[in-house]
């Protein structure tokens, strides 16, 4: 992938994207996404030298995931003429995994140079849609369909917006919708004020824009809004069944310390 076709924070899809591809190759995946590997291959044909769990950046990516995929797949048995509203979506082939039915609407929206890649490495399917915009130009909201159920997924999306830009976007969906569930992941403000000095981050020339200690409170937002649950990442059952020894040891080490556990999570909302 070269450099010059993204930019800041959408950097980030390519080693979320390794990492999915990755544990397709291991002999009990996590996802099996078949899709990953498949465009990761086109991408860099060497990627398969480094070894799924080598990344603890990977390893959480690929739970994170996992975790985001299960709960839209329990929202969608219930209601299968939902809308699905997949935000920042990168590389990331949910649609396929998930493969919802045609009584589904799917959007799929990131940066016109995002979604230019997808129309090159991904086939085209019915009922799926593709929008190039900036999430924070909520214009994108008149493309989609209104008066059905809801589903907004923001994986890997919201610690890089204000504070102003995810209130803007959550109320603004919740105005938009009659029903409907919101899942996101979100960091703690620690994590969010010490991300310029993240090696990580700082690779690819980005960093977390805000984070909340009590993303609960976020249903404050909106009269319609409710806080339903979470899910921490640093203790993922998921995480901890695949992960190498020595990473596990890690995370149990790191969870003692005051507001690790929850630094990082999946957050869940409905209305």
């Amino acid at each position: 992938m070269k450099d010059t076709e993204l930019v800041g924070v959408q950097k980030t899809l390519s080693p979320v994207l390794r990492a999915k591809a990755l544990d397709n190759r291991l002999p009990d995946p996590i996802l099996g996404d078949e899709y990953a590997e498949r465009v990761m291959r086109r991408l860099d044909p060497g990627y398969d030298k480094r070894r799924f769990g080598s990344s603890q950046m990977g390893l959480v990516a690929v739970a994170r995931a996992k975790a985001h995929d299960d709960w839209a797949r329990s929202f969608l048995a219930d209601r299968p003429d939902a809308v699905v509203l997949h935000l920042g979506c990168g590389l990331d082939a949910r649609v396929y995994r998930i493969d919802p039915p045609a009584t589904v609407d799917w959007y799929d929206l990131d940066y016109p140079s995002v979604i230019e890649l997808r129309r090159r490495f991904l086939p085209p399917r019915e009922h799926y849609t593709l929008i190039g915009s900036s999430v924070t130009d909520l214009t994108w909201l008149e493309r989609v369909p209104r008066g059905r159920p809801m589903l907004m997924i923001a994986e890997g999306l919201v610690p890089y917006l204000t504070e102003t830009a995810v209130r803007q976007l959550l109320t603004s969906v919740v105005d938009a919708f009659p029903t409907g569930r919101i899942q996101f992941d979100t960091v703690a403000v620690w994590a969010w004020r010490t991300s310029k000095w993240d090696p990580t981050l700082r690779r690819y020339g980005t960093q977390f824009r805000c984070g909340f200690d009590d993303p609960a409170a976020l249903a404050e937002w909106h009269p319609r809004l409710e806080f339903i649950d979470e899910a921490p990442m640093n203790d993922s059952p998921v995480l901890m069944a695949k992960a190498p020894p020595n990473i596990r040891r890690m995370y149990r080490l790191m969870n003692l310390l005051p507001g690790m556990k929850r630094s990082t999570r999946i957050v869940r909302f409905g209305f």
